[in-house]
């Protein structure tokens, strides 16, 4: 069969829609110059109705295999969809791939080392992660609790901008390399303990913030297993697991996602804060339902995203059972991740009620970041149900996110919106997509 003409592949929006790996915006493009979902999956080694999957319900492919038998066949350079090599790749050298690789099994070492509190069991792949500290700035001569009260009270203050305005990674790792010092500094054991605490802390939020700002976290979240697990910690280690699962599961490694989740989950169950004396939380337990509920809603999200209908539900069942957000803004948080798993599923009706409830919740506080985030998603839920309004609420989303500094959110919602505008017939669909990818590459 002939192959497809390689001219095809050089246009700006073909080579948008491959930089983003966005599969079914390529085989919309080709459907338009004449080819058919028949040839494609010919030509794929696809069935024909995966290939409608990926056109009609925006299916992300995340198989790295999948994605290079999908190069090979439509003839397109691997590089050009980031899985091989060359002028157009995304990633400079194999070195580099063979560097990601090792990065992420040093972060799930480190996550099974201290969340099954096997600190003293030898791993090959154990990491040894050095933080660049800073040098110049002097350190107080005693540390006491209101020293580390001030920590916690820093660490509050940048995670309320980052959820407004998103990113902020430069200013957490600067907090993060000055804070660290401070383990030098002469305190009591309880202020040890607490400081230790509160790095953790800092660190899980110093690796979420890198990842929404495009960056690597990695090495944020391996210190604050280290922190959290050495100072007897059952929720530092669960919350940082929760926090680096969060930044796998769409970013085509969802079933690492999946084990960090489920190692959370187990610190939790297998080493209750009872059993965990340094720990300051053990005469308040009340985080521990909303974190078991956080752990087991974003399994149901690795599932979803890996194709398995039963496993989410199942999942969602669990975590409403044993958790009821206590206000509007835990609410829509809930909501926000109900949403994206009833669309990743395909069941737009209810993927709509819990997005719109999102949007509304987000918008009674400072919660920017998570509502246009939810917004960019109810508008891709209208533009794939052909709703009238999907085009304006599409218009709308792609301005808001625009003010964002955000990568993730660009990265993670803005392509799937691209994707059903494609689908949507009509040239300002089209041209919404166009607009949609472009912002998702751009960089902030």
């Amino acid at each position: 069969m002939d192959r497809i003409d390689p001219g095809f592949f050089d246009d700006d929006t073909v080579r948008a829609a491959l930089a983003a790996r966005d599969v079914g915006a390529v085989y919309r493009l080709l459907q338009r110059v004449g080819v058919s979902q028949r040839r494609i999956a010919a030509l794929t080694g696809q069935s024909q109705s995966e290939v409608n999957e990926i056109l009609r319900q925006g299916r992300q492919v995340l198989n790295v295999l999948v994605l290079e038998r999908i190069a090979d066949g439509l003839g397109i350079p691997r590089e050009r969809l980031g899985v091989g090599y060359g002028e157009w790749a995304l990633d400079a050298s194999p070195a580099e791939e063979v560097e990601e690789i090792v990065k992420r099994r040093a972060l799930m070492t480190t996550a099974m080392v201290w969340s099954l509190d096997q600190q003293g069991t030898p791993y090959p792949d154990q990491p040894s992660v050095q933080l660049a500290l800073p040098t110049d700035d002097p350190l107080p001569t005693r540390l006491g609790m209101a020293d580390v009260q001030e920590l916690r009270s820093f660490t509050r203050g940048l995670v309320t901008r980052a959820r407004y305005y998103g990113g902020h990674a430069g200013a957490f790792a600067d907090a993060a390399r000055r804070y660290t010092r401070w383990l030098a500094v002469p305190a009591t054991e309880d202020v040890k303990t607490a400081l230790a605490l509160a790095l953790a802390e800092l660190h899980t939020e110093a690796g979420l913030a890198c990842h929404d700002a495009g960056l690597d976290g990695r090495g944020h979240f391996i210190h604050a297993f280290e922190l959290a697990g050495k100072a007897g910690d059952t929720y530092g280690v669960a919350n940082a697991a929760w926090h680096a699962g969060l930044t796998l599961v769409r970013s085509g490694h969802p079933n690492d996602a999946l084990k960090l989740f489920q190692l959370g989950q187990f610190r939790l169950r297998m080493f209750p804060p009872s059993r965990s004396p340094s720990a300051p939380m053990t005469a308040d337990d009340s985080w521990l339902p909303v974190l078991t509920a956080r752990l087991i809603r974003s399994s149901a999200t690795a599932y979803a995203v890996m194709g398995g209908p039963k496993q989410a539900d199942r999942c969602l069942a669990e975590a409403d059972e044993g958790w009821a957000p206590p206000d509007v803004f835990d609410r829509a948080g809930t909501d926000a991740s109900a949403a994206g798993i009833q669309c990743e599923l395909g069941r737009l009706e209810a993927a709509e009620q819990f997005a719109t409830r999102a949007v509304r919740g987000f918008g009674e506080g400072p919660y920017r970041r998570g509502q246009i985030r939810a917004g960019l998603l109810l508008a891709e839920v209208h533009v794939r149900a052909g709703e009238p309004e999907g085009l304006t609420l599409a218009h709308q989303a792609i301005e808001e996110v625009r003010t964002l500094r955000s990568v993730a959110v660009r990265r993670e919602r803005l392509i799937p919106l691209a994707t059903a505008l494609d689908a949507r017939p009509g040239s300002d669909g089209w041209e919404l997509a166009r607009m949609a990818r472009q912002v998702a590459t751009t960089p902030i």
